[in-house]
């Protein structure tokens, strides 16, 4: 996973998990969770419009409000390759990485967002730290990932990587 492409969602500021994932979808089966995603936004009908591999962006504290860890899951599940943003709330962060979700720091977002528009086409390097918009060929550079946060997003999550480990070992046997 090392380069993700896709359709962009443009997002503001203080984006909440709440917005995220509305409080009525908590008691939604987990496999359904992400027929709600996003449904509190500006972009109601995120979860018919996204496609695998987009990306959203967004400014500063995505994620914030209730550490609910099912607004992530509900992003993933619709197939959702990253979010990029100029910050995040920290356990909304913390719960992605764990699943598998990139979670991408850019200084460069307001001027991603002058310059470009939702539906451009974004591709994201994360072994280079670089966001391409393909539409209009321009860079954007992105905060360097952590070498453990890269390896827990290489495998999958934190239960995948954890997994790996002790298979690694021998400490568990491939199942």
């Amino acid at each position: 996973m090392n380069k993700i492409k896709g359709n962009s969602f443009f997002l503001g500021k203080d984006v909440d998990t709440d917005q995220i994932l509305p409080g009525f979808a908590m008691s939604c089966p987990k496999e359904e969770l992400y027929k709600h995603a996003l449904s509190g936004s500006a972009i109601a009908n995120f979860s018919e419009k996204v496609k695998s591999g987009d990306i959203i962006i967004a400014e500063e504290n995505f994620g914030c409000g209730s550490s609910r860890e099912q607004a992530p899951l509900a992003l993933k599940g619709t197939g959702l390759g990253a979010v990029v943003a100029t910050s995040f709330a920290r356990i909304f962060r913390r719960n992605a990485i764990n699943i598998g979700l990139p979670v991408l720091v850019s200084n460069d977002i307001s001027k991603i967002k002058s310059e470009c528009k939702d539906g451009d086409i974004f591709e994201i390097d994360l072994e280079k730290s670089i966001l391409l918009n393909c539409t209009k060929g321009k860079e954007y550079s992105l905060v360097k990932l952590s070498a453990t946060t890269f390896d827990t997003l290489q495998a999958g999550g934190l239960i995948n990587k954890v997994r790996n480990i002790l298979i690694s070992r021998g400490e568990i046997s491939e199942l």
